[in-house]
């Protein structure tokens, strides 16, 4: 397979929806290519970017001017012959040539879909009951996420680690879990989806020693400059010791060798 079609993979790699055996193949690609495992290191910092974006609060005519948009829009297709959407958007510059990117502007639309349709059914106040509800579906899924990074299947454990990012306040158990599955699971895969569920929660001190610790108990490349990428957009001080160890490891991957040594002088930048 070539480079390009591995590339078209890594969007859905990214949001735990490839199968089993193409992750695998994917993964040990990347292992062998340095272009395409630059372009995974990229495209994840895209996807936690697009992860930490802040849930904005619409204003009261949201609603209102969406169905004035929605109708002007539907009396345009109805006066306008009809033309392919994404040769349309291609005319206008705004759909991106490289196949990668077609593929997470996509996974991007369908999220700000997502968000638009939680603006316009979410009830105004949040009453008692819908408090007792909220409470209840966080302590499901936390269970079901505890549950299934227990699975013998990867894909299954990777669909626990997303169970467990949607929780908005794990408790220790939790974060424990998602530790221990970045230290030991023999799924890079797997590991790279904790590392992500991790960072969210960077806020916490001991989270972030406990993933500077992590650091030198990594065999994979591609977890090691996910972990390091983390520490530079948290601009955590306390991972430049063991980035520094990382980069000054004879047997370290030249591409984690040299995210270290740039990580190190952002991070000394920074101070």
């Amino acid at each position: 397979m070539s480079c390009d079609k591995f590339r078209e993979q890594i969007p859905e790699c990214l949001a735990g929806r490839l199968d089993a055996a193409a992750r695998e193949k994917l993964i040990a690609h990347v292992d062998t290519c340095a272009g395409c495992r630059s372009d995974l290191a990229e495209m994840g910092a895209v996807w936690r970017g697009l992860a930490s974006l802040p849930l904005a609060e619409p204003d009261t005519g949201v609603r209102a001017r969406f169905l004035e948009m929605l109708q002007a829009y539907q009396a345009g297709m109805e006066a306008t012959p009809a033309a392919p959407v994404r040769s349309r958007w291609l005319a206008a510059g705004w759909w991106p040539a490289r196949a990668v990117w077609q593929a997470a502007f996509s996974l991007a639309l369908v999220a700000a879909g997502a968000l638009g349709a939680h603006w316009l059914t979410r009830p105004p106040a949040a009453s008692p009951e819908l408090v007792q509800l909220q409470g209840q579906v966080e302590s499901l899924r936390q269970m079901v996420a505890l549950s299934m990074l227990q699975d013998q299947s990867p894909s299954s454990r990777i669909r626990g680690v997303g169970y467990s990012a949607q929780v908005a306040r794990p408790d220790r158990e939790m974060e424990q879990a998602l530790l221990y599955t970045l230290n030991h699971d023999a799924n890079v895969n797997v590991r790279l989806s904790a590392a992500d569920a991790l960072e969210k929660l960077a806020s916490n001190p001991e989270i972030r020693r406990a993933l500077v610790d992590a650091l030198p108990l990594q065999d994979s490349p591609l977890v090691e400059i996910e972990l390091m990428d983390i520490f530079v957009e948290n601009d955590d001080l306390a991972a430049i010791p063991a980035m520094r160890k990382l980069a000054q490891d004879a047997q370290t991957d030249e591409s984690a060798r040299q995210r270290a040594l740039a990580g190190i002088q952002k991070l000394e930048v920074s101070k």
